[in-house]
């Protein structure tokens, strides 16, 4: 295999234990399959699994990652029979044609130097489907379908097919294989006593529920030989009532090896747990002295097999911490790389400020695969669109103005910039970044910072002439071919008599730092950035690790089974009330995978939440409002206003009012297309797609004002 980038040394990087090589499984020290690196790209469901036709695409996005330098890959989920599906008519690896096409991804692969590895996933009760089925007929919190349980043959039949579809993944070229294990899909639903109250061969005391995934990999091992690495996902901490103990969690580990495995890659909560697990808000490295603990079990009772850590490291700095000092000896980064394919070259190449960095936002990824959407990535909107968001190179002269550095322009200018285009960026702020500097100085949300480092070092390597302090006119912009215009948003005023009061604040004062508000706040909107703000106000800036498992109710494993206990309160660094016109549960809009927990945080802070609200009038006294008729004031030493944002496009408009012989082409982008609740994933995609086409239509340009997605 080769290294992560031609030439590299390991050992000359800041990174010697994440670039060694590793080879997995082979007997007496021979066969086996060799790693570049240390680096696992998780599986992730992106949606192209589940249809032929979406091969190709599938395969180009795994081919870049493979480019990129990334040791080991592994898919998405395939079931191994019908009721296993995800969905109907979901990704499944049963026949013989099935392994046939998906040579197609294992050659890309390939290709490129990578190794790739089929997962093995059967949904059990997670099925979103009616024939879903399960150990037991308890039906899930996420699924509106009860499952059948499988009868004893049902049980032995779906260990058989598991192993079958492994050996349909040797023929179909793929390195190895990884067995769901985890996340509460069906081998953990037999695992753990909430799932399983069988009293059969398959359940009713811990060594009967674990035959389950023993048969599993045994069948498995049997059908793909010896040397053919089975990874294991299993499950450290289930976050569930009816969880494993950590003695059950070792023990299966143990005999795991014994029956097969390879490598334990590790998982962390099932997805109807109540405590999160990988949004932003759970602090980088959260999990890894989980995995630290069962790598130090296994090799003291001498069951020595690399262990794989997972969930929120995404840096080649944290995972070299992890595995230099021997928590694990593989690193698995799932979103890392969906957020930048080339993660691994960056890293060897010594160019790691370069890395786009994932910031667990949710908002692409896992919101678009629960919305049965094809996943992309917030910060890189090319992931999973390898082949139909381009950016070519381009042979153009066009001189290139983007106005604006939030995150819609940012992304214009470096794209467009990558392409090969003239690129002068303006600012009229000292710095980059725009509203999403805001939403970085949220708690759990500092990874936001990463976007900005990466963005501008980009324009720096690109050579783009950045021009801070400085608001473009009309004059400026003159000489200019494309003019992207991504003025942005600035924060709504309501009409609200005494809105000029003192007390009066906007959420931008205050996330700024501009103002610091008193122990009493109320909070007008209760939208994402009302949510976050509150968040903000109510955050104790002391709170450790873990403070944060305390608070969420993540115990010792070894006590509490499923490592969950009663979460201890938080105590708010101030009084906040969250206000709303609206009579809809506060938050119902937020992201469907980490809302929830945005949500929980408030209840555990102590925000007063008020829905139905009007507001009347603001005075020394405070805040008057009505509720359900009821006049009411509220005695703050600040009100923040987070009541939406209003398009800046005062530039934009001048611009098209030009005469067409003196007017660049322009193109409208962001927030001053749309303001809508700091929509960073729709300007990020907007930008990027913009810039792969400027320079293009130059024939043309004196004729377009047309903003980007408006009818022509």
């Amino acid at each position: 295999m080769t290294q992560p980038t031609a030439g590299t040394d390991p050992a000359s990087t800041p990174y010697p234990h994440l670039l060694e090589p590793i080879t997995l499984g082979g007997a007496s020290g021979t066969g086996g399959l060799t790693l570049r690196n240390r680096v696992v790209m998780g599986s992730m469901h992106t949606g192209l699994e589940d249809t032929v036709r979406d091969l190709p695409r599938l395969a180009a996005y795994f081919a870049e990652r493979a480019r990129g330098g990334v040791g080991l890959i592994v898919t998405g989920g395939y079931a191994p029979d019908k009721r296993g599906w995800l969905k109907p008519l979901a990704s499944e690896m049963t026949t013989r044609l099935q392994a046939i096409r998906h040579r197609e991804v294992t050659g890309a692969v390939h290709d490129e130097g990578g190794a790739i590895a089929l997962q093995v996933l059967h949904a059990g009760r997670y099925g979103y489907h009616p024939f879903s089925v399960s150990a037991s007929r308890r039906k899930s919190p996420i699924t509106p379908f009860r499952p059948s349980a499988l009868t004893s043959r049902g049980v032995d039949r779906t260990a058989t097919h598991f192993a079958r579809t492994a050996a349909l993944a040797v023929k179909a070229g793929y390195d190895a294989v990884e067995v769901m294990g985890s996340e509460g899909y069906l081998i953990n639903q037999f695992l753990a006593s909430r799932t399983n109250d069988r009293t059969d061969a398959w359940g009713g005391s811990a060594e009967k529920r674990m035959r389950f995934p023993l048969e599993v990999v045994r069948r498995t091992r049997e059908l793909v030989g010896g040397d053919l690495p089975v990874v294991y996902r299993i499950s450290l901490l289930d976050l569930v009532e009816g969880g494993q103990t950590w003695e059950e969690v070792l023990e299966l580990a143990q005999r795991l090896v014994g029956a097969g495995v390879t490598v334990l890659n590790t998982g962390i909560g099932w997805h109807e747990a109540r405590v999160p697990t990988i949004i932003t808000q759970v602090p980088p490295g959260a999990w890894r002295d989980a995995t630290a603990r069962l790598r130090a079990d296994l090799h003291a009772s001498g069951h020595v097999v690399p262990v794989c850590a997972s969930n929120r490291i995404n840096t080649p700095e944290m995972a070299e911490e992890v595995l230099a000092t021997g928590q694990a000896d593989l690193v698995s980064m799932a979103r890392p790389l969906l957020a930048d394919p080339a993660f691994v070259a960056k890293a060897a190449a010594g160019r790691a400020d370069e890395i786009n960095t994932c910031i667990a936002c949710n908002q692409a990824c896992l919101d678009h695969a629960f919305a049965n959407r094809t996943a992309s990535c917030l910060v890189n909107p090319r992931a999973c669109r390898e082949t139909t968001l381009v950016l070519a190179p381009t042979r153009s002269r066009a001189r290139v103005a983007v106005v604006g550095a939030g995150p819609a322009g940012l992304a214009t200018a470096v794209s467009a910039a990558e392409r090969g285009l003239a690129v002068t960026l303006f600012e009229q702020r000292p710095e980059i970044g725009g509203q999403f500097r805001y939403a970085m100085a949220v708690p759990g949300k500092e990874d936001f910072a990463h976007t900005l480092r990466h963005y501008a070092r980009r324009l720096e390597v690109l050579g783009v002439d950045v021009r801070l302090s400085t608001g473009a006119t009309v004059a400026d912009l003159r000489g200019f071919d494309e003019v992207v215009v991504a003025t942005g948003v600035e924060p709504r005023v309501p009409d609200l008599e005494g809105v000029d009061h003192p007390s009066v604040v906007t959420y931008a004062q205050v996330l700024s730092g501009e103002v610091v508000p008193g122990a009493r706040v109320a909070v007008v909107g209760a939208g994402g950035i009302g949510v976050d703000t509150s968040h903000f106000l109510a955050h104790d800036p002391a709170e450790t690790l873990q403070d944060w498992k305390d608070h969420w109710g993540v115990g010792d494993p070894a006590v509490h089974p499923g490592g969950l206990t009663g979460p201890t309160p938080r105590t708010p660094a101030r009084r906040v009330t969250l206000l709303q016109r609206k009579t809809s549960t506060i938050g119902r809009d937020l992201g469907k995978t980490s809302g929830w927990a945005h949500r929980a945080v408030l209840k555990q802070s102590g925000v007063e939440q008020v829905r139905g609200v009007t507001y009347t009038h603001v005075d020394d006294a405070g805040l008057h409002v009505v509720v359900d008729g009821v006049e009411r004031v509220l005695e703050v030493d600040h009100i923040v206003l987070c009541a939406g944002q209003e398009s800046v496009r005062g530039l934009y408009d001048a611009l098209a009012a030009l005469p067409g012989a003196g007017r660049p082409r322009l193109h409208l982008v962001g927030g001053a297309d749309l303001a809508a609740e700091l929509d960073a994933e729709r300007a990020i995609e907007q930008g990027t797609r913009v810039a792969a086409a400027l320079g293009e239509h130059l024939p043309d340009r004196a004729a377009s004002t047309t903003p980007v997605g408006a009818p022509a």
